[in-house]
């Protein structure tokens, strides 16, 4: 059940599809790889009981949400602005595109989702053993597996995305569109995740 929720497309999906073709393969990777990174985290508070917090705090979890969601826009909003630059050549991009930047932009998008929280927090008990000792040791087992299954998921779109940029980029015009086109995705991505619930 768990692994069928990761792999459908989601919201984690579309934003490292949309990295992938405004920068790259390479840069889609990373995102992955950061977005993952920020779930970790997210799994730890879980096992530690602060989901629990996240779940019961209405304002705890606005602000998370409306921060992740503000930065989501500004990131769609910097890849409308600079979608002309993926035109050029991908040394014009290259400064954009560093895995350590694209890593933490990915990690705090991952990090910053409420949504992450309140599924870890509703689903990974229910499959804690509790004669099997440990609880915690368990919740963080269970969520580094769900991190793994979710980190080749969105890597393996990513890198069908970062070559479908190759074929884009022997048109600058459809390049630069689609450029445009992913920053309106995170933009909608964003305003998505204001306007949702708990639910």
């Amino acid at each position: 059940m768990v692994t069928v929720l990761i792999a459908v497309p989601g919201p984690s999906v579309l934003f490292v599809v949309s990295r992938g073709v405004a920068l790259g393969r390479r840069a889609a990777v990373s995102t992955a790889v950061g977005n993952e990174a920020g779930l970790l985290v997210q799994v730890a508070l879980v096992a530690f009981g602060l989901g629990e917090v996240l779940a019961r705090s209405f304002l705890v979890f606005s602000i998370l949400k409306f921060a992740g969601a503000l930065y989501l826009v500004y990131l769609g909003v910097q890849a409308w602005r600079h979608r002309k630059l993926l035109m050029v050549e991908e040394q014009t991009t290259s400064e954009v595109s560093r895995p350590g930047r694209v890593f933490r932009e990915g990690f705090i998008v991952g990090v910053s989702n409420p949504k992450g929280l309140l599924i870890f927090g509703a689903v990974l008990p229910q499959f804690v053993d509790p004669s099997a000792g440990n609880a915690q040791m368990q919740l963080l087992l269970l969520g580094m597996i769900c991190v793994l299954i979710a980190l080749v998921s969105d890597a393996t779109w990513g890198l069908l995305a970062g070559t479908a940029r190759n074929w884009l980029a022997r048109s600058p015009r459809r390049l630069s569109w689609f450029g445009g086109a992913s920053g309106v995705v995170m933009i909608g991505l964003g305003v998505r995740l204001a306007a949702s619930g708990r639910d």
